[in-house]
């Protein structure tokens, strides 16, 4: 048996999907929000966790690592539940070690077998995300400005980031004025916008 956590914020959705895959002879499925879903990964040690890239508490890619649950061979293989319109989410998920990824817009089976893929210790990717996967490696902002733009979208000030990651004040501005540009925005709170709708924060 392959025991199965299925992370999804939406309560609805979450448990017609886990009904779904229980009719799968071979999956033992669990269910939880995200908000409960990492304690539950450690009390369960899930072989597969499936999880929903939309997290209703978190800005950007949710905690995924908090899923895997142990180390190593005993961690659990993470499939995430994706969208090719978010290519900011791919890429971070990936740099999580996901494994699986299927489209949101795709039929129930893809993640049947992505989750019999991922206990394998095999890949999955949805043929239809791999146009995101194309706009990701196109992300044009560094780690760092990542780093200056998370902390602009939860309102601190010029000073707090500055003090924050331990640079200048106008090095924080030199850094707001490059993502600005790179972004195509008009300015910071456009910015921020461009870079949630894509993914990256």
């Amino acid at each position: 048996m392959i025991r199965v956590l299925l992370v999804h914020d939406e309560c609805l959705v979450r448990s017609v999907l886990a009904e779904w895959l229980r009719r799968e002879t071979d999956l033992l499925v669990y269910d939880a929000p995200w908000r409960t879903a990492p304690g539950r990964a450690r009390s369960l040690r899930p072989d597969v966790c499936a999880a929903d890239l939309d997290c209703a508490d978190a800005v950007g890619v949710p905690p995924l690592g908090d899923l895997r649950a142990g180390t190593g061979a005993a961690a659990a293989g993470l499939v995430v539940l994706a969208q090719a319109s978010r290519p900011g989410l791919l890429k971070r998920a990936a740099e999580a070690g996901v494994l699986g990824y299927v489209d949101k817009e795709g039929a129930p089976e893809r993640l049947v077998a992505a989750i019999r893929q991922v206990a394998g210790g095999k890949r999955f990717v949805d043929d239809s995300l791999g146009f995101g996967f194309l706009k990701a490696a196109e992300m044009p902002l560094t780690r760092r400005e990542l780093s200056v733009l998370s902390l602009a979208a939860e309102g601190a000030s010029v000073a707090e980031i500055a003090g924050s990651l331990h640079l200048s004040h106008g090095t924080v501005r030199n850094y707001m004025a490059a993502i600005t540009r790179k972004t195509g925005a008009r300015n910071r709170v456009d910015a921020i916008r461009i870079s949630q709708g894509e993914g990256w924060l």
